[in-house]
C-alpha cells in the first residue's frame, strides 16, 4: 500500500505500542466470547456489543456496528466466528472513512494561506498546551516558521507552560500578564506573525468549561480581532480531547461543538489506556475529522491520524 510506504517504522511501532492496551482489551474479551462457538449468533453479538461499549466506542456507534454485522449475518445466512474479526475490522474502517481523509504528507498546511491560523480549544488537563508544543515542533521540523499565542490568560501555569514549550522547540511565544484580555493576546500574536511573514500561528485559549454562552462570546471575540489582521481566520479550530477519559471526552466534544465551530480533533493520551475505542466513536458521532493522535510524552509522539494505519494497529496487520 502506498500509504504504508510513507508511514515510517518508528511511527508504526509507536502506534502499535500506544494502542496495545485497547487491542488487548477488545480481543482478549472477543476471544473469550467466541470460544467453543462455530457460528456468530445473537449471544455472540450481544457480547460483542458489551465489549465495544466497554472500550468506549460509544453506545450509538456500537449499535451501528452491530446492526451492520447483523445485516451481513442475515445476508450470508451463515457466518463463522473466525470471520467476525475480519468483518468488525471492515466495518470500523468504513465508519472512519466517512469522516477522515488521509493526507500524503505529515503536518502539512495549505500553501496558499499565510499565516495559517489554528485556534486550539479544550478543557484543562487534556494535554492542550503539550499538543500545541508538539505541533509547533512538527511544523518547525518541516521548515515552517511558527508563532504561538498564550491566550489562556486566566491560568498562570498555562502561560508558563507554553513559554517553556516555545523555548524547548525554538519558536516565539507572544504573551501578556495573567488576566489580560485573551483577544488582545491573539491580536498581538497574529500581528507579529504577519509582520514576520510567519507560516503558522497557533493560539491557545482558556481551558475552563464555563457556560456555553461565555465560551462562545470569548471565542467569537478572539476570532473577530484576528480577522481584522488576517481576514477569515482562524483557518482551523482544533479541539483537544483526552482519550483516556472515555465517555467524558464525548461530553467535552458535545460542549465545545455546541459553543464553536470545531473543524478538527486531536485525541491525546491514547498510550497506556484501554479506551482507544473513543477515537472510533467520536469520529462517527461528531462527523469531525480526527487530525492528530497523541501516543506518548516525546515531541515525536504526536502523529497525524491515518485511519488505515489506526485500524491495522488495532487489529494487527
Amino acid at each position: 500500500m502506498a500509504l504504508f510506504n510513507i508511514f515510517s517504522k518508528g511511527k508504526k511501532e509507536t502506534l502499535d505500542k500506544g494502542l496495545e492496551k485497547t487491542k488487548d482489551n477488545i480481543f482478549s474479551k472477543l476471544s473469550r466470547a467466541v470460544a467453543g462457538k462455530s457460528q456468530v449468533d445473537e449471544n455472540v453479538l450481544d457480547e460483542l456489543e458489551e465489549i465495544l461499549i466497554s472500550s468506549d466506542v460509544g453506545v450509538e456507534t456500537t449499535i451501528k456496528i452491530i446492526d451492520r454485522i447483523e445485516e451481513r449475518v442475515a445476508r450470508d445466512k451463515y457466518l463463522n466466528t473466525a470471520e467476525l474479526t475480519k468483518i468488525l475490522r471492515e466495518e470500523i474502517a468504513l465508519l472512519l472513512t466517512d469522516n477522515n481523509t488521509d493526507d500524503v504528507d505529515d503536518f502539512s498546511i495549505p500553501k496558499d494561506k499565510k499565516p495559517y491560523v489554528i485556534l486550539v480549544v479544550g478543557v484543562n488537563g487534556v494535554g492542550k498546551t503539550t499538543t500545541i508544543g508538539k505541533l509547533a515542533y512538527q511544523f518547525k521540523k518541516k521548515g515552517l516558521s511558527v508563532y504561538l499565542g498564550a491566550a489562556d490568560t486566566f491560568r498562570a501555569a498555562a502561560v508558563e507552560q507554553i513559554i517553556i514549550w516555545g523555548e524547548r522547540v525554538g519558536v516565539p511565544v507572544i504573551h501578556q500578564k495573567m488576566g489580560s484580555d485573551p483577544a488582545s493576546v491573539a491580536f498581538d500574536t497574529i500581528t507579529s506573525a504577519k509582520a514576520k511573514n510567519a507560516d503558522v500561528v497557533i493560539i491557545d485559549t482558556a481551558g475552563r468549561l464555563h457556560n456555553k454562552v461565555n465560551l462562545m462570546n470569548e471565542l467569537t471575540k478572539i476570532k473577530n480581532v484576528m480577522s481584522k489582521v488576517v481576514p477569515n481566520t482562524p483557518d482551523e479550530v482544533l479541539l483537544i480531547l483526552d482519550g483516556s477519559t472515555g465517555q467524558n471526552a464525548f461530553e467535552q466534544a458535545k460542549q465545545f461543538t455546541a459553543a464553536t465551530e470545531v473543524t478538527a480533533l486531536a485525541i491525546t493520551k491514547l498510550d497506556g489506556t484501554a479506551k482507544g475505542g473513543v477515537v472510533i466513536g467520536i469520529s462517527d458521532q461528531f462527523k469531525i475529522p480526527v487530525k492528530y493522535i497523541g501516543l506518548g510524552e516525546s515531541v515525536e509522539d504526536l502523529q497525524v491520524f491515518r485511519r488505515e494505519e489506526f485500524v491495522n494497529s488495532l487489529f494487527g496487520e
